[in-house]
């Protein structure tokens, strides 16, 4: 199982009101009479899941070029054939290169208006 599945089966999405205008952020929780409150950080569930699904395609790139670094490190060309060797790696290379998903820019960051602190 990969991390980025580890970490989606981990967090715990609760649903939340969020204002508008300020960005304040409320969750519907029965009070007992002894709340606090405290500072707490919060990411929108589509940015989690938008770095849950950029890890897992990394992990995909990393498992291909992975696999290919072993069998580069551990190739013993019979003597005279070490270039037939070196071209079936580069082509393995460039298939993995082709194959594995494209690595995408990092998405922007949130604005400071866009950021809430409770």
């Amino acid at each position: 199982m990969s991390a980025g599945a580890d970490l989606a089966d981990q967090a715990e999405r609760i649903s939340a009101w969020q204002c508008t205008g300020c960005g304040r952020i409320e969750g519907p929780q029965p009070c007992i009479g002894v709340c606090q409150d405290k500072k707490v950080a919060f990411v929108s569930a589509e940015a989690y899941d938008a770095v849950v699904a950029r890890l897992s395609e990394a992990e995909t790139r990393l498992a291909a070029l992975e696999s290919l670094a072993t069998r580069m490190a551990l190739a013993k060309p019979r003597a005279g054939e070490w270039e037939k060797s070196y071209r079936a790696l580069q082509a393995e290379a460039r298939r993995a290169v082709r194959e594995a998903p494209a690595a995408k820019p990092a998405p922007a960051p949130l604005s400071r208006e866009r950021l809430v602190e409770p």
